[in-house]
């Protein structure tokens, strides 16, 4: 057998499904097994597995054994003359397999293969090719020297950025994304070294061909997208302590002793710099807007007091002590704060409505705490009026301000309907765009882009494949679709590297699917679709929802003694006011008893203990309905959704599910 396609999955069942439509396209002609090994997902890719993929060899693990383990259960029983590790957030060329194999049959000494890795849209991905990272190597990388004089041969080596990326070179290393390897080396060399878990052991296997006699190529005639996976999440702490940890794993095991702790000193260092350095990142980004916020309000009411005590106060001989500076100031800022989160200032797009909207409502509260307050506490009403007027008319321009600065955090611009094109034949062409007419009823436009050779007389379609460029600046595109069915994916990575502007987003609708997946990275959330319903996903959404659940839990408990007799399970009814207190669960959730749609097909949210089925008539509650009022749930939530279904189902508060 010529060729052995190792795949390890762990929940990303779409990507995986048209990563093997793709990968059986570049099989074809090639004696070849595809080895699907499954680390405990739960996404539904087992099921997806056997029902669209019946050849694939499918091997199901209980636990998640990690990357290394999984792939040596697959090379171990492989049968082909060569084995290829892909990563299922990958879609091949139709000829990359041949071209990878023409070339290995032609080069004797090349133990490993690597390929020109594209993200999704379209830019060279540098770790494509990369260099053993040995300590100076890691040293530049770590600090950014690597980053900053990328094409240096001193600096840049880690992703050899001095090495043309369109020639074919011998390289260090091969990414396990897409790394193709000769049985008869891995025998020579042994399999994935399992004490890597996740990072690393791509590293590991490359220096160990080398060693064993063989060379790595780096080969950009044969292309793949690459999604840069789920798990991987790049900027995250965890991905840069799993990353450098299995640099220290590698290093033990191949440097000299002396080498090997310099290289562990250098990377405990940088781990707990990067460590601090998102912390402190991750709490400015969340508190730095409020913190200005705080200081004009702060800096106004000030200024406000100071005029008020002198001028108007003055008179009566009365001065303001310093409690209220120093108590009820605070207690004002916050309370209007609070307000400002809770109306949307602080979501995207700004809305400077949410300003006074905020402002307002704060005010009404603190006047509501005044009025319960002790005479001898009653400092100012109209202070806290003043300092109300103060705050809307100052946070309103001063947003208008920087929007015009160009402070993306609070643009005032709107995002204009999207202008898609969708790239295939009439029929696929039309499936697609049905899709996202129902999916995304507010699209600007949309134009279909056919083969030259498909003639019909669809009004729709608006040119051909090899016009897409001047289609995209003529029809001001944002968004492509090819479909998968009808365009290569050779014609796709061409049309994604050709110079498009950067502004457009690229998709791909597999045959037969009802769903999309896009962009550059597979963890960005609004690019895998199956439908629209990212309406509940929305911060304001997700917001409300969870501040409807906390005021009404509190409400309940505190009136129990009362409402507890009109509430069918009554004991059901205070565990589910504190499991929804404590956010384990939502007064309202997806059906997933009766529907086919399943959770992990929707956006991620708290199990419910009613659910949008409960809406309708009893009679009416079918696994149809449920299913479609899930997705209706999801699409077009808000938070009135809930408040009718719980007042229509207010018995039913005290009913009992698996949490």
């Amino acid at each position: 057998m010529r060729l052995t396609v190792i795949i390890v999955n762990y929940n990303v069942e779409h990507f995986l499904e048209q990563c093997l439509l793709s990968v059986e396209k570049s099989c074809r002609g090639i004696e070849n097994e595809i080895i699907v090994v499954d680390n405990n997902s739960v996404d539904g890719s087992v099921d997806m597995l056997k029902k669209r993929f019946p050849d694939v060899l499918l091997l199901c693990n209980k636990e998640n054994t990690g990357y290394s383990k999984a792939n040596n259960q697959a090379l171990r029983i492989a049968k082909g003359e060569y084995c290829l590790l892909l990563n299922p957030d990958t879609v091949v060329e139709e000829d990359t397999f041949k071209k990878c194999l023409d070339f290995m049959d032609n080069h004797r000494d090349c133990g490993g293969l690597g390929v020109k890795m594209v993200d999704g849209k379209g830019k060279f991905l540098p770790e494509s090719k990369r260099s053993l990272p040995t300590p100076s190597v890691a040293f530049y990388k770590i600090f950014g020297l690597s980053k900053l004089f990328p094409t240096s041969k001193t600096f840049g080596r880690y992703h050899l950025g001095f090495l043309d990326k369109n020639k074919t070179h011998q390289v260090d290393v091969l990414s396990g994304a897409c790394m193709m390897l000769r049985k008869e080396a891995l025998d020579k060399t042994g399999l994935l070294d399992e004490d890597f878990f996740m990072y690393g052991e791509d590293i590991d296997l490359s220096h160990r061909i080398i060693k064993a006699g063989y060379k790595n190529y780096y080969f950009p005639s044969a292309r793949i997208i690459h999604y840069k996976g789920e798990s991987t999440k790049k900027g995250s702490l965890n991905y840069v302590y799993l990353f450098y940890k299995a640099m220290v794993v590698f290093a033990k095991k191949h440097f000299s002793d002396k080498n090997a702790k310099a290289f562990t000193l250098l990377i405990n260092t940088a781990i707990f710099f990067r460590a601090l350095l998102s912390v402190f990142k991750r709490f400015l980004a969340g508190i730095f807007f409020l913190l200005i916020d705080a200081t004009v309000i702060f800096a106004g009411f000030l200024l406000i007091a100071n005029y008020w005590e002198t001028h108007v106060k003055a008179m009566d001989g009365i001065s303001y002590p310093k409690e209220l500076f120093q108590i009820f100031l605070p207690a004002y800022i916050i309370i209007w704060i609070i307000s400002l989160y809770f109306s949307g200032a602080y979501d995207r797009p700004a809305k400077t409505s949410r300003v006074f909207q905020g402002i307002t409502l704060g005010t009404v509260f603190i006047l509501i705490g005044y009025a319960l307050l002790p005479e001898s506490m009653r400092y100012s009403r109209a202070l806290i009026v003043l300092g109300a007027i103060w705050s809307i008319l100052s946070l309103y321009f001063y947003r208008i301000l920087i929007s015009y600065a160009g402070v993306k955090r609070f643009s005032t611009k709107t995002d204009s309907p999207k202008r898609i094109a969708i790239a295939g034949k009439s029929r696929e062409a039309e499936r697609v765009a049905d899709i996202v007419r129902k999916t995304h009823p507010d699209t600007g436009f949309i134009g279909l882009i056919n083969d030259e050779n498909d003639n019909n007389d669809n009004p729709n379609v608006i040119g051909t494949w090899n016009q897409l460029k001047d289609i995209i600046h003529i029809y001001r595109i944002n968004e492509v679709i090819f479909c998968s069915k009808d365009v290569d994916a050779n014609n796709i990575i061409d049309l994604m590297t050709s110079g498009l502007p950067e502004n457009v987003d690229f998709k791909i609708a597999p045959p037969e699917s009802h769903f999309l997946i896009g962009s550059n990275s597979i963890h960005t959330a609004d690019e895998l679709y199956l439908y629209n319903v990212n309406a509940i996903n929305a911060p304001s959404n997700k917001r409300n929802k969870r501040f409807l659940d906390i005021v009404s839990a509190v409400f309940l408990l505190m009136f129990s003694p009362i409402i507890i007799w009109f509430i069918k399970h009554k004991k059901g009814f205070l565990i589910n006011c504190w499991l929804v207190f404590t956010g384990k669960k939502s007064w309202v959730g997806y059906d997933n008893t009766q529907s086919s749609i399943t959770p992990q097909k929707l956006p991620g949210i708290r199990p419910g203990i009613l659910h949008p089925v409960d809406a309708v008539d009893t009679n009416l509650r079918t696994n149809d309905v449920a299913q479609r009022l899930n997705l209706l749930y999801a699409r077009e939530y808000r938070v009135t959704m809930d408040m009718r279904i719980m007042a229509k189902n207010f018995k039913q508060l005290g009913r009992l599910s698996k949490v």
